[in-house]
């Protein structure tokens, strides 16, 4: 039984885990040449509801790619502006550890294999073809090619191609699967009509800074630095995707992370500007090479599916990450990912599908999300534990807690304790 997974972001690289632990045969198709993708540029991890939901992933059964990440931290229980308990993970080097671990399960990886288009009979998907013309069969298949790109989005909804780590003009642009199957795909707003978001965040070079700032960076995992007043701009936070960080202190104060980078937490800010900062007088952007005048633009191709992650009007084609809604994160994904890579096995042995209950932290956000998105039509709101609208929720209706003993009974009194560890096949 062969799953296809187009997209080799977290949530790609969580679906094959899951899908190859059920027992099926497993292939990712990515069109760059690594894996993760915006992983390679994030790094915080188990800050407030993510670490409920990085705790409840791992009770499910499916913590290798937590685990990974946990290891590879450099710093641990952080606190910065609206955010506790963080952890932040070394960007530079994440990848090719998670790499190896794939591969090490005999997960098929294909880098540098654009996915264009599919064949369809009926309701299902027979295969993908490559942009060489290659064609591939596959019996189910999982979409997390994120919501992106093509450059075309960012020039026309963004301020023009940032020259992000996605590198659309080497690698080609995105293609949505959904939408070469024939469906609609919905798209996000950042205000009425005028769609998608701003990436939140840039990437400086830690050596373009004042020594002092790196040694501070080094030793405590965050800087914070004032703005300016004539600088301030709070308009910018709306346009941010992460609104767990459109604080107005994310716009009064320059907040710098260690996550091997020094990673700035705004979606963009003008470099004349920038080096007006004490210690910033050298800084230099290293993702996006734009970062003084924009971001890369998402939420521009998200799939209409069920609470089992299956897409709607395709019977084998399921998603995650961004492309399962207007999700924020890389915890989120991860999430998303792992239901799909299970559920994607379940049907394929004509197995009842997994929606995992609202008394769980991520089968509540995967319900609501889509609640909100589809009943509600709110197409600005965003979607993490981390802040926002659903952190807000998780800690009303009493889903966070940072008690990993609570937690673990809690997905064993429900009956799904390491319930992504079995072999189905």
């Amino acid at each position: 039984m062969k799953v296809i997974i187009i997209g080799g972001g977290w949530s790609g690289c969580a679906a094959a885990i899951t899908a190859k632990k059920a027992g099926a045969e497993v292939h990712i198709f990515e069109k760059t040449d690594m894996l993760l993708g915006l992983g390679n540029i994030g790094g915080i991890m188990r800050n407030n509801g993510r670490f409920t939901a990085a705790e409840e992933i791992k009770a499910l059964g499916a913590g290798e790619l937590i685990n990974i990440i946990d290891s590879m931290s450099l710093h641990k229980n952080l606190d910065f502006p609206g955010h506790k308990h963080a952890w932040l993970y070394d960007v530079n080097n994440i990848e090719p550890v998670v790499k190896r671990h794939l591969e090490e399960m005999d997960i098929k990886i294909h880098t540098v294999k654009r996915v264009v288009d599919i064949e369809k009979k009926n309701r299902k998907i027979l295969g993908i073809y490559l942009c060489d013309g290659t064609y591939i069969k596959g019996d189910v298949f999982i979409e997390t090619t994120g919501s992106t790109g093509p450059m075309g989005n960012c020039l026309r909804y963004g301020n023009g191609c940032s020259m992000c780590v996605l590198r659309c003009p080497s690698f080609g642009p995105r293609v949505s699967i959904t939408k070469r199957a024939g469906l609609e795909d919905m798209k996000g707003e950042r205000a009425e009509e005028i769609y998608g978001a701003y990436s939140g965040s840039c990437k400086l070079s830690k050596e373009s800074l004042s020594e002092e700032i790196r040694n501070e960076l080094n030793e405590k995992g965050v800087v914070i630095l004032k703005v300016p007043i004539e600088d301030i701009d709070m308009d910018k936070l709306s346009k941010k995707v992460c609104q767990q960080y459109a604080l107005k202190e994310f716009a009064e104060n320059i907040i710098l992370l260690d996550t091997g980078c020094a990673k700035l937490m705004t979606s963009y800010y003008p470099l004349d500007k920038l080096r007006k900062i004490k210690g910033l007088e050298n800084a230099k952007y290293i993702d996006p090479y734009s970062g003084g005048k924009g971001n890369s633009i998402r939420y521009l191709s998200c799939a209409k599916r069920n609470n089992d992650l299956k897409v709607v009007g395709i019977d084998n084609l399921f998603c995650a990450g961004e492309k399962s809604g207007l999700f924020v994160g890389h915890t989120e994904a991860i999430c998303t990912g792992s239901l799909a890579g299970h559920n994607a096995v379940r049907y394929l042995k004509g197995i009842r599908t997994l929606v995992l209950p609202k008394k769980t932290a991520i089968g509540d956000i995967i319900s609501f999300a889509n609640y909100r998105f589809l009943k509600k039509n709110d197409k600005k709101s965003r979607y993490t534990f981390s802040g926002s609208i659903y952190f807000e929720r998780m800690k009303t209706i009493g889903l966070y807690t940072t008690d990993i003993d609570e937690i673990n009974e809690k997905i064993s009194n429900l009956g799904l304790y390491e319930i992504f560890d079995n072999k189905l096949i």
